[in-house]
């Protein structure tokens, strides 16, 4: 509404003022020869609304779009989130993580193989690893609680060794699971799995 009152509004400014300059044009301008009153009117007319009041339409078109922009109301600026505050970087949760996906990735494993009684004693050495697993986590404590920061440090070597050690043992459990999948007895497998159980103390030493 705002631009259609301003165009309407420079329509009729610029259709009086160019009436009243070519009115003052015509009177002042002597001529020889006489037109009707009627005809000058409409003459007039004619030359305001077309070179008064188009070129006024035009301005208050503009003047109106900017008037219109100007009270617009601004959409309010949002308020920035703080930044979700960033956590120091644990040299120790990566290493009890790698431990932790061998161990799910064991646990798995085992749940593949053909039910036996190889498989009870295989499930039980599983459960065994995740003993170990907690062993692992305590010794990631450990370090955070004395602020051990070099990776030279005997608690970060530690925690290292036992992350090969738990990735090696993983390995080994898939050997031996692949190879009760064509000899499921107990018998087939007993050496394999007392290998594997005397193993498990040792992965967080």
């Amino acid at each position: 509404m705002v631009v259609v009152r301003s165009a309407l509004w420079g329509a009729l400014i610029g259709t009086l003022l160019m009436g009243v300059l070519t009115t003052v044009i015509e009177v002042t301008t002597p001529s020889e020869t006489s037109s009707s009153f009627f005809i000058s009117f409409i003459a007039i007319g004619f030359v305001s609304f077309l070179f008064g009041g188009i070129p006024g339409a035009v301005v208050g078109t503009v003047v109106g779009a900017i008037r219109n922009a100007a009270q617009r109301p601004k959409h309010p600026v949002r308020p920035m989130h703080p930044p979700f505050p960033q956590q120091p970087y644990d040299m120790w949760s990566d290493l009890v993580e790698r431990c932790a996906e061998s161990t799910r990735r064991v646990a798995a494993a085992v749940q593949t193989v053909p039910n036996s009684p190889a498989k009870e004693w295989l499930q039980r050495i599983s459960e065994q690893l995740a003993t170990e697993l907690d062993d692992v986590r305590g010794i990631a404590q450990l370090g955070r609680a004395l602020g051990a920061v070099d990776r030279q440090h005997p608690v970060y070597q530690r925690l290292l060794k036992a992350t090969h050690d738990f990735h090696a043992f993983e390995n080994e459990v898939g050997r031996v699971a692949l190879q009760m999948f064509d000899h499921p007895e107990l018998d087939q497998a007993r050496t394999h799995l007392e290998v594997l159980e005397k193993q498990l103390p040792q992965l967080s030493t």
